[in-house]
């Protein structure tokens, strides 16, 4: 099977995944597959696969989301400039510390609000502003599963067939 019968494949799995309609060996399937294409886009990309992660949890893709982060010291609003399941990036006017805590409400297109708790892994100085990376703490499972249907949408964009 070629490339482009497999993307059309993995189209119609990925389709049924965000109804909810994936079951038994589709599901499989359709995970494995989402490995599958995590890791050549990594590959492609350049970026090594951290010990125990997942291809497909590795996975940042640009996209703009609201994002209200609730820090010690007061709430800000920024929008995402990238995502991937396990956390975000962002620019921001006063670039927060490393290791901060808070609590982050990601609102994601056509449906609920995401919220969870969130770590600043990363901040890199910018000229006018700092670019902030976000890991999501104690995401729960289907929270998860939500992001990964959102950056595997953003892909999925990008791969006209």
């Amino acid at each position: 099977m070629g490339f482009a019968d497999w993307l059309r494949q993995f189209r119609t799995l990925h389709e049924k995944a965000k109804a909810g309609a994936l079951r038994g060996a589709d599901l499989t399937a359709y995970r494995s597959g989402r490995d599958e294409l995590a890791r050549a886009l990594l590959a492609a990309q350049r970026m090594s696969l951290p010990s125990g992660v997942r291809p497909r949890q590795a996975l940042r893709v640009p996209r703009a989301l609201q994002a209200d982060l609730q820090f010690p010291d007061g709430d800000v609003r920024a929008m995402t400039v990238d995502v991937s399941a396990g956390g975000f990036a962002a620019l921001m006017a006063k670039p927060p510390k490393v290791g901060e805590e808070l609590k982050v409400t990601l609102r994601i297109p056509g449906g609920e609000p995401l919220r969870s708790d969130a770590r600043v892994i990363e901040v890199r100085a910018q000229v006018g502003n700092a670019r902030a990376s976000f890991q999501l703490v104690g995401l729960e499972e289907a929270d998860a599963e939500r992001l990964e249907l959102l950056v595997f949408d953003a892909v999925l964009a990008q791969l006209q067939t």
